[in-house]
């Protein structure tokens, strides 16, 4: 893998880190361990939040950590820290040798073969050192430019929860006792707003909007952020509950990533192995219609969700999930992909310490054909979802119920708000009743989708 820029900045502390954890790795097969591997973290982030112009919020820290996994045999333990004096990391380590030889024996437990261990190659546009380039004053100004935005777009609006604007970048290393060592590092930043529009009666809704990205270049500007931010307010004034119906229900980007994150729970090994996900058991089985497919791709470069490798070293890839609505794979880390006779699928997660868990590299939605305009031109009468209110899936029997608001559709016209309405069917039925899928695929993070309409849902209200 070529170097990093943070390599190019600081060779010898990128360095340190990977001979560090190296060195660990060493360390803990030196004291008996028949296996190990080791995950040093760093990180810097800023955060500002700005309330009607004033800075209320701000935040800078930036933060080192270490942890190891050790195995006798088929017994594991990890520990963590963020002393990294010679005496912390010696008792990090004395404490994972001690704790794994009293653990039990978990058959599955591991690290993957040397053989799966390796990385992507070339740059995947990760990591922009512009992110921290702005001065403290400029990045608080990004702030405040967001809200004042929302704030000048109409007199409506006449409070606010504040404009932020946030930064982060991150570097991580990963060595085991195979002798795989990789590191990556990766950037963030994000402008939001919040407004609050009130009517002249006093009934007061808010809303957001943000852009988020990797590199400042490619960040919406704050002005544009905050009136998209009025827009959404203003467009809930006025809002009231409709009859009880069955209607087409339109999901907005923001929330039909929702029904995404219940297809990943649905998929993810450890529901599958476990039992509790009404998809165990159905492999090369039709899940939804036709028209749905989604996938999952740890390469894509400049993704929220890329990376070289996975939490386990094993290089990312691109995994189809579901085919023209068949199951075509689970998502798998080396553990689970055991449990079930598979073979990973890269989507190792992993923090310091513990099991790695699972992860999405970038997972979608594959993109249709009509535009969010023509899909929602098409309905009589149905229901646009701009939010969703609180939990309400249930993972083993399919059940989906969940507090929402947004507008109603008439004639194929948004025409006016709705709220205190619940939206309810099943999952089983849900992925096969996504009859429409729109054009406006968009990145805003790990997970996402575009507008999708889904029939035979019950929309309760008065």
């Amino acid at each position: 893998m070529p170097s990093t820029e943070l390599e190019t900045r600081n060779p010898k502390l990128a360095t340190d880190l990977k001979i560090l954890a190296a060195d660990i790795v060493s360390r803990a097969m030196q004291g008996g361990a028949t296996a190990a591997e080791c995950v040093v973290r760093e990180g810097d982030e800023f955060s500002t939040l700005v309330r009607l112009g004033q800075v209320e919020t701000l935040k800078e820290s930036g933060s080192k950590s270490i942890g190891i996994r050790v195995f006798f045999g088929q017994r594991a333990a990890s520990t963590y820290s963020s002393d990294f004096s010679r005496e912390g990391l010696d008792r990090m380590l004395n404490s994972a040798l001690e704790l794994a030889k009293v653990t039990s024996e978990d058959p599955f437990a591991g690290i993957p073969e040397a053989a799966q261990l390796g990385q992507l190659s070339g740059d995947l546009d990760l990591y922009h050192e512009d992110v921290y380039s702005l001065p403290g004053a400029e990045r608080i100004d990004y702030a405040r430019r967001a809200e004042k935005a929302a704030l000048d777009f109409d007199p409506r609006i006449r409070n606010s929860e504040g404009g932020s604007f946030d930064a982060a970048t991150g570097h991580k290393v990963l060595a085991n006792s195979h002798g795989f060592v990789g590191e990556y590092k990766r950037s963030y930043c994000s402008v939001a707003a919040v407004p609050i529009a009130q009517t002249e009666s006093g009934a007061m809704q808010r809303d957001f909007w943000y852009s988020v990205a990797r590199t400042l270049t490619k960040l919406d500007t704050p002005e544009h952020v905050g009136k998209i931010a009025a827009e959404r307010t203003l467009r809930r004034l006025g809002a009231r509950k409709v009859k009880t119906a069955k209607v087409p229900v339109v999901f907005d980007p923001l929330v039909s990533t929702s029904i995404l994150e219940h297809i990943f729970e649905g998929i993810n090994g450890d529901s599958v192995y476990r039992g509790a996900s009404f998809l165990a058991g159905k492999l090369g089985q039709k899940i939804a219609g036709d028209n749905v497919n989604v996938i999952d791709d740890g390469t894509m470069p400049g993704g929220f969700g890329t990376a070289p490798f996975d939490g386990e070293g094993i290089p990312t890839r691109r995994t189809v999930v579901i085919e023209n609505g068949v199951l075509a794979s689970y998502l798998l880390n080396t553990y689970t992909a055991k449990k079930l006779g598979l073979h990973t699928t890269a989507n190792a997660a992993r923090g310091l310490a513990g099991t790695p868990g699972i992860g999405p590299g970038n997972y979608f939605l594959q993109a249709g054909a009509k535009t969010p305009r023509q899909l929602i031109s098409e309905i009589k009468d149905g229901l646009y979802v701009t939010e969703f209110l609180g939990q309400g899936a249930n993972l083993v029997t399919g059940d989906y119920s969940r507090g929402a608001s947004g507008l109603w559709i008439q004639n194929g016209e948004l025409t006016f708000p709705v709220e205190e309405i619940t939206v309810a069917g099943n999952l089983k039925e849900i992925f096969f009743n996504i009859t429409e899928i729109a054009t406006d695929l968009e990145f805003r993070g790990s997970v996402a989708s575009p507008t999708i309409r889904i029939d035979g849902l019950t929309v309760g209200g008065e």
